[in-house]
């Protein structure tokens, strides 16, 4: 995907968010770091655009929530979890990721969102479904289902972190969907 395939499949997913929801009333946006941030932020932006509403957003940082921290090493590199003004009580939350693959990344992010509070509903907008899945974890909205092959990984790259935006099938590597 380009940057204009991009903007279109983040325009098609925040209408899609807000028809799930029924307007943009009681909604909130948290991104899973690294990439899922940049995305609720692009989300958030068109929805505040189409809607005239403030759309709360925060991120979550799953770091410590991971099946696998033992295997990242000794000192993992944590950020911070920013949860939006007036938490998630009560509240129907997004969590927004850049792919889906395995499940492991959201069922982690599940686990730290039941830890901040109890949401109304719990919805996950993908920009990526690359399937794979090792749990039983679907998303409510997608930007686009690719098929990969097991030795090919997908990377997607935002404007903030990368200098552009797009998404490539790259070969895998132990950095590529971590």
């Amino acid at each position: 995907m380009d940057e204009q395939a991009v903007h279109r499949a983040v325009a098609r997913m925040a209408r899609e968010l807000v028809e799930q929801n029924e307007g943009p009333e009681n909604l909130a946006l948290l991104g899973i770091h690294r990439r899922g941030v940049q995305i609720a932020d692009l989300i958030r932006s068109e929805i505040e655009r189409a809607e005239d509403v403030t759309v709360p957003s925060g991120s979550l940082d799953i770091t410590l929530y991971r099946d696998d921290l033992m295997a990242i090493g000794p000192r993992p590199v944590i950020g911070a979890t920013v949860l939006p003004e007036g938490g998630v009580d009560e509240t129907a939350v997004v969590i927004v990721d850049d792919v889906l693959f395995t499940g492991r990344t959201v069922r982690a992010a599940l686990n730290e969102l039941m830890d901040w509070g109890r949401p109304s509903r719990v919805s996950l907008c993908v920009l990526v479904d690359r399937g794979g899945r090792e749990f039983p974890i679907q998303p409510n909205v997608v930007g686009r289902v690719i098929t990969v092959l097991p030795h090919q990984a997908v990377e997607v790259s935002v404007a903030d972190l990368d200098g552009r935006w797009g998404v490539d099938i790259v070969p895998f590597s132990s950095e590529a969907e971590a």
